[in-house]
């Protein structure tokens, strides 16, 4: 068994402090700063070490879990990690601000945005104009706010009727059962741990309520120079990825349980639940896994345009490419 090295919070943040962060470790050596604590949005990079493809490739791949605390679009522009995990309405900011990162989207993790507003049953929270007079979880973000006054009002109701509660929810199931009537989820790890602990719940998806809303996340991200000089070890390291999730997606069972061997600290059942939901994401319906669609990709840019998210239009395919597949 193939060993899945982690550096976690404390020892990375020493890593980047260091003069020599920078560099390339070694020809071979393909850092991945992971954008949360271990989950499977992560599994087929852990069944790609565990099954050795990126061995067959001649990469040894580390996995950088920074958790909340450290932006992996940050270690990826510094250098300090190879590759990382964003998503398309996260980059955004660190695309159109004063000193962009260099910075560009190489593969989509998963075809379609799955995120969505999750209550509790009792809340009568079914669809967004019912969230006016309700606690919202809000983080506050220009893009998050945009989305909600887009699906509310397209639905009929008052956006500014919603209570806004400032609050980075960490435990979204125990914040539904306090002061809180509505948060902002992925369901392949939320909405699944909900239907496995019983709680019953009202759920309804962005993209269902406006396609432009759509966006990839999450996202595989890389440096522009990197990319530029490195670009058979980009190809290399994508082609043994893609190996990874195609295989978690055959095999979820065996998949969720290398996640747990690898994060001892997760609900078994939840993340054979969230695997299985998520080997019908990671590829949808498109042939080839990682691809993105220009169309989709430009859509949610200008629709932030439209929305005073950012003062100037993107060109078409602004920070992403598809060249590095395979």
């Amino acid at each position: 068994m193939r060993t899945i090295k982690l550096l976690t919070a404390a020892i990375l943040a020493a890593c980047l402090s260091c003069s020599a962060c920078g560099a390339r470790r070694d020809g071979n050596a393909v850092r991945v700063a992971l954008d949360w604590t271990p989950n499977t949005n992560h599994t087929g990079l852990i069944m790609a070490i565990k099954n050795g493809y990126y061995a067959d490739e001649g990469l040894e791949a580390t996995l950088l879990a920074p958790g909340s605390d450290t932006s992996a679009l940050s270690i990826v522009a510094s250098g300090g990690a190879e590759f990382g995990i964003s998503s398309q309405d996260g980059m955004l900011p660190a695309l159109t601000s004063e000193t962009p990162f260099p910075i560009k989207a190489v593969a989509a993790l998963i075809q379609h945005n799955t995120s969505g507003i999750i209550s509790l049953k009792e809340s009568g929270v079914t669809s967004p104009r019912l969230m006016a007079g309700r606690r919202y979880a809000t983080w506050d973000a220009p893009v998050e706010k945009a989305v909600i006054k887009t699906v509310v009002e397209r639905d009929g109701g008052a956006y500014e009727d919603i209570i806004m509660i400032p609050n980075t929810v960490t435990d979204t199931l125990s914040a539904l059962q306090t002061d809180i009537d509505a948060v902002w989820i992925f369901y392949a790890w939320d909405g699944v741990a909900a239907k496995v602990k019983g709680i019953d719940a009202n759920y309804f998806y962005f993209k269902d309520l406006d396609p432009t809303l759509d966006y990839y996340t999450p996202v595989f991200v890389s440096s522009d120079d990197f990319l530029e000089n490195n670009a058979e070890i980009a190809k290399k390291f994508l082609k043994a990825t893609r190996l990874g999730y195609e295989y978690a997606i055959e095999n979820p069972e065996e998949s969720a349980a290398a996640l747990c061997e690898y994060a001892p600290e997760i609900d078994p059942e939840i993340a054979l639940q969230s695997q299985i939901y998520l080997a019908e994401q990671y590829k949808a319906e498109v042939a080839k896994w990682g691809e993105i669609d220009v169309k989709r990709w430009d859509a949610f840019y200008d629709w932030c345009y439209e929305n005073d998210i950012i003062s100037e239009k993107t060109p078409s395919g602004f920070g992403f490419t598809n060249d590095f597949l395979n």
